[in-house]
């Protein structure tokens, strides 16, 4: 097998809510798009972002249309303060405020317009780099 592409499709009721959010706040850009429809995709992201409007007929299988619950997509980054900072400053929803874990994982969630949460996350190496 050779993967030539990677992405996520996530059900939201409102597509061109998460799409804006995503170009807004995180950078990604619009592949393609159609009715109830849109991809979008970051050079450096190693995925594409898929939203899905909850309901489209076809979806499949039928029996995974709902909205998704208990996921979060997360984006390795290499200054977390500062992605806190300005994403702070853009007034988005901050889910979870910037924490650090034990095993190194400085980490905060964000919750876009249809409640889809995101995580940004830097691995500190040293006990310096844990502020």
């Amino acid at each position: 097998m050779n993967i030539i592409a990677s992405a996520v499709s996530l059900n939201v009721p409102d597509v061109e809510a998460s799409s804006r959010w995503v170009e807004q706040h995180l950078g990604f850009t619009i592949a393609m798009a159609a009715d109830g429809f849109s991809s979008l995709t970051r050079a450096d992201a190693g995925i594409n972002l898929i939203y899905l409007r909850t309901g489209l007929a076809s979806f499949k299988p039928q029996s995974q249309a709902g909205a998704a619950s208990g996921l979060l997509v997360v984006f390795t980054v290499d200054d977390i303060d500062t992605e806190y900072s300005r994403l702070q400053a853009q007034g988005v929803d901050i889910a979870t405020p910037i924490e650090t874990e034990p095993w190194g994982e400085r980490y905060f969630q964000m919750r876009d317009p249809n409640g889809v949460i995101y995580q940004l996350v830097q691995w500190m190496t040293t006990a310096h780099d844990q502020g």
